[in-house]
């Protein structure tokens, strides 16, 4: 009899099943626009994601909300941009808990004010993952969170208090896989979840993914399978790695095999939850997001395992300007994949404006479902647009108010800023970074320049008028927290004034050698009248080899390169080299180099920055990977 009844009772359970698609959203971390064959890597491969387009539609003009990763996750989730929920950057994993929005209150060496972000996501709003749990779906966190964690019981920022049911493998203090992508992973601090040495942490995410699919196909599910990669740290399979290594091609800007071969796991990962969706009979009536959280790393890693990649910049997002961190459209432009079959369209591309705002709303209609009365939402339903309809959008913004000058000398366009694409055209505004205080204006029009290499500003000023307009609009509308020029910069009371002191070439405090100009000590500071190339200070290191690290403060009037190197314990060869921007602001700026060495060292030199007729140093400190630190002050 029970058979009798069960046997009645499946087809109602799948006819209400079908009633309320499932939703996966995949969320890469830093993956580029070009990252995938699909969206036209030569050098990468991503058979499984290309797959997962010719089943959907491919987005060409897709935006994350923020060039850095948590605040766009936060527009995901709750359909508002950063600039007002006050999430600017990704700071969510830090201690204390800020969640008020208003600027950095800095000292007279920092010419700009720049916003104190938003650290965790509060509990009042209500996300994506309560709308779906509230219509009756179970719902599923994999990976990267980085919204929020608690410090006390009373605290409700991890994904089981947004929403979700269960979060594998819960690390949501985690910025990245801190440790690295392959077992034994030392940022999971659950001990029960562990693998065999050197399985990458997708394929066990992946693995618990589509156990969970094949546990909950009778139901409606929201799977949320936001990715580690291609964060960093930077390191990868040894087999994939060797795999591209061997087909890499210097002329060919993506040619990084470290980074190829992290991108291949992602893809592996996502190949697994596809299969795993096929194997369960409920592919037609699954949606499917693939989409990345900002743009990708387009600059050389800072440290590689194994090494000998550190120097090939991770990815190229060409000819898109810049990458992650950037405004520029390397920093915020991503590859969206969007799957549902019978309903996307299969094989197509389109080349709507599409951003990350747009999915809450966009996903609701999906669903059968209406936003709660009263709830703000930034983000329009795109749901017709994704089937092959009209979009009702028309622009994008984003904001972010942080970066620095000496940052942008290494990451272009990592400066506090506010752009607004409006059609083809698009402006940005950059906070105060002109001379005399005022707002840098850049625009720009992307159908025949993609790459931004072309200012119009100041041949189409009533064009900037009218754009520069839509984002004052924007940041009052959202309550944004705007950068601005510190009224007290410069204001400090300089050091007890002293006589200027002329220096012989070799007379410098604390046995350094002068192989830079002439040279002084005024009010307490070294000032040195580069010669030009190759001007730098030596002293006796002593460092044995392994980590260490020279930090000082430099005052330079003009940004440039200079360089710390290590020569040989015996005054020989050159060791290591690593190089330092200044940023140009005439300011104190403090330099920390991180040196790594095999061997043991004798020499270490300071090369000036480029392109300064003068500089002054001050309270430089070397810190061997053994032993006491020293420091030099004048």
């Amino acid at each position: 009899m029970l058979r009798c009844f069960l046997a009645l009772l499946l087809p109602v359970v799948a006819a209400l099943a079908a009633d309320k698609p499932n939703v996966i959203f995949i969320l890469a971390d830093d993956l580029g626009a070009h990252d995938l064959g699909c969206f036209g890597s030569s050098f990468y491969e991503t058979p499984n994601l290309d797959r997962l387009a010719k089943r959907g539609t491919r987005f060409t003009q897709a935006y994350a909300a923020s060039p850095l990763c948590s605040p766009t996750r936060s527009s995901i989730l709750v359909g508002q941009y950063p600039a007002r929920t006050g999430i600017t950057a990704p700071v969510c994993h830090i201690n204390p808990i800020y969640l008020n929005k208003e600027l950095t209150k800095e000292g007279p060496n920092a010419r700009l004010l720049v916003a104190n972000s938003v650290s965790r996501l509060k509990p009042e709003y209500f996300t994506l993952s309560e709308a779906l749990k509230e219509a009756g779906y179970a719902t599923a966190h994999f990976g990267k969170w980085h919204l929020g964690h608690n410090l006390k019981p009373e605290d409700h920022y991890e994904p089981q208090d947004q929403g979700f049911d269960s979060d594998f493998p819960h690390v949501p203090n985690a910025a990245g896989p801190g440790g690295g992508y392959l077992a034994p992973w030392k940022f999971i601090k659950d001990p029960t979840i562990t693998d065999e040495v050197g399985v990458n942490i997708e394929d066990r995410m992946s693995k618990e993914a589509a156990k969970y699919i094949a546990a909950h196909k009778a139901k409606p599910f929201y799977l949320n399978y936001w990715a580690y990669s291609v964060h960093s740290p930077w390191n990868a399979r040894a087999d994939y790695i060797e795999h591209f290594k061997a087909k890499a091609d210097p002329k060919n800007p993506q040619h990084n095999a470290l980074y190829a071969a992290m991108v291949k796991s992602l893809d592996d990962g996502v190949g697994r939850i596809v299969q795993a969706i096929d194997d369960a009979g409920i592919a037609d009536n699954t949606i499917i997001v693939f989409y990345s959280d900002n743009g990708g790393y387009a600059y050389p890693p800072k440290k590689t395992d194994p090494e000998g990649y550190a120097d090939i910049p991770a990815t190229s997002n060409l000819p898109l300007r810049s990458g992650k961190a950037s405004l520029y459209e390397g920093g915020t432009r991503e590859p969206f994949i969007f799957a549902w079959p019978g309903k996307a369209k299969a094989g197509a591309t389109s080349d709507i404006l599409f951003q990350s705002v747009d999915f809450y709303p966009t996903l609701l209609t999906f669903l059968g479902l209406k936003p709660h009365d009263g709830l703000k939402l930034d983000g329009l339903d795109q749901s017709k647009a994704l089937l092959g309809g009209e979009s009702p959008r028309d622009r994008v913004f984003c904001h972010f108010p942080h970066g620095s000058a000496a940052r942008d000398a290494v990451m272009d366009g990592f400066y506090a800023g506010t752009y607004v694409r409006k059609g083809d055209w698009k402006l940005i505004r950059f906070y105060a970074r002109n001379y005399d205080g005022s707002d840098d204006l850049e625009l720009y029009d992307l159908k025949n320049d993609l790459g931004e290499r072309h200012n119009l500003a100041k041949e189409k000023p009533k064009l900037v008028t009218e754009l520069n307009g839509l984002i004052t609009d924007f940041l009052k509308d959202t309550e944004a927290v705007i950068p601005k020029l510190n009224p007290n910069f410069g204001k400090a009371a300089p050091k007890a004034p002293a006589k200027k002191k002329a220096l012989a070439p070799d007379d410098l405090p604390g046995d350094w050698k002068n192989r830079a100009g002439k040279a002084s000590v005024t009010e307490g500071a070294l000032h040195i009248e580069s010669k030009g190339a190759n001007s730098f200070l030596g002293v006796g290191a002593g460092l044995t080899a392994g980590k260490a690290k020279l930090s000082f403060r430099i005052r330079a009037p003009q940004a440039g390169e200079g360089k710390v190197t290590l020569l040989g314990a015996a005054g020989g060869a050159e060791v290591l080299s690593v190089t330092y921007r200044t940023s140009g602001e005439a300011v104190w700026q403090t330099i920390s180099v991180d040196l790594e060495a095999k061997q043991a060292t004798g020499i270490l030199r300071l090369y000036l920055p480029t392109g300064s007729a003068a500089v002054d140093l001050d309270d430089i400190v070397l810190t061997p990977a053994q032993g006491a630190p020293r420091r030099w002050e004048f």
